[in-house]
């Protein structure tokens, strides 16, 4: 051990460490935006298979009406939300506007009810 560095305790065992609501948020969204980036080929073969002709276009339509698939396509709808929403603190914090912890605190609870409304919503709307 250097001597010139003070000594400080190390915790390498994250189950053990109660991360603040701001943190939580914060992960969520990096983990939205990994999801939605894999979620894109998908995407692009869905919009491919309903150009190619009116019988895929229908074959496409049947599939995904699928209650599975309405699981998955809901799941993405979240993902979406929730990054939209939590894009949008960030943004704001960006500009500086509320870079007090009591600002995080309480916009990081205003995303996450905003976008389990928005959820429940897109859950309404897609069945």
């Amino acid at each position: 051990m250097n001597k010139h560095q003070p000594a400080r305790p190390i915790n390498l065992d994250l189950s053990s460490i109660r991360f603040p609501i701001p943190a939580i948020i914060s992960i969520l969204h990096r983990i939205s935006g990994v999801v939605l980036c894999l979620l894109i080929p998908a995407a692009l073969w869905a919009l491919h298979a309903s150009l190619v002709s009116q019988e895929r276009f229908n074959d496409l339509q049947q599939c995904l009406a699928q209650p599975l698939m309405k699981i998955f396509i809901w799941l993405s709808m979240a993902a979406l939300l929730f990054h939209l929403v939590a894009g949008v603190r960030h943004l704001l914090m960006d500009l500086g506007m509320g870079n007090s912890l009591r600002f995080g605190r309480a916009s990081s609870w205003v995303v996450l009810t905003l976008s389990v409304i928005l959820m429940i919503g897109a859950g309404v709307w897609l069945w």
